[in-house]
């Protein structure tokens, strides 16, 4: 039962979610957390930060992570299998729709029209993920609010559009550092 679950959950992932792996990140969410409580807000931060950093697509890292925590390696099969079937099937019909039809005008206004929503997509999901990391208890006030995570952010930030450091190094980085400090 909880492997048709699984199927059933991420077939709706790779069927709605449109602009690639991070705007399918608030399609998980909600799948995963909000309405099939598989995991917590702070897990699923967890399992989108491993996903990052595993080679492949976010989405279908996530899917499979997931997959392998509530069935195991046939969970993971079927969340895989659920989040990539769709697209290939839509991804075939577009590719011939595109190539018959790229020159209308139409066509190119949905396209465009698709980008903003895509970024909004995107946004939503990053605003939870901050939510959940700089306030794990849940209550969104200044008093609530984890010091170590807002530090942690801002330098990984401060690195990332300043030095040009690569993301996994900055992550490994952050890591330690939050290692050496819960060991303070």
């Amino acid at each position: 039962m909880i492997l048709i679950q699984l199927l059933l959950s991420f077939l709706q992932v790779g069927l709605l979610s449109i602009g690639g792996g991070y705007a399918a990140l608030p399609i998980i969410q909600n799948q995963v957390v909000d309405l099939n409580h598989w995991l917590t807000v702070r897990e699923f931060g967890d399992i989108v930060t491993i996903s990052q950093m595993t080679p492949g697509p976010i989405a279908i890292n996530a899917a499979t992570f997931v997959g392998t925590k509530i069935a195991g390696v046939p969970g993971a099969i079927v969340s895989t299998l659920g989040t990539v079937l769709p697209s290939f099937v839509i991804v075939l019909f577009l590719a011939w729709f595109y190539y018959k039809y790229r020159q209308l005008r139409s066509v190119k206004a949905i396209l465009k029209g698709l980008r903003p929503a895509v970024t909004a997509l995107i946004a939503a999901s990053g605003v939870s993920m901050i939510i959940a990391c700089f306030w794990p208890e849940g209550a969104v006030s200044l008093s609530a609010l984890n010091i170590e995570s807002l530090i942690l952010f801002i330098g990984a930030f401060i690195v990332l559009r300043k030095f040009k450091t690569g993301p996994i190094k900055v992550m490994v980085a952050c890591g330690l550092v939050a290692l050496v400090i819960s060991y303070l």
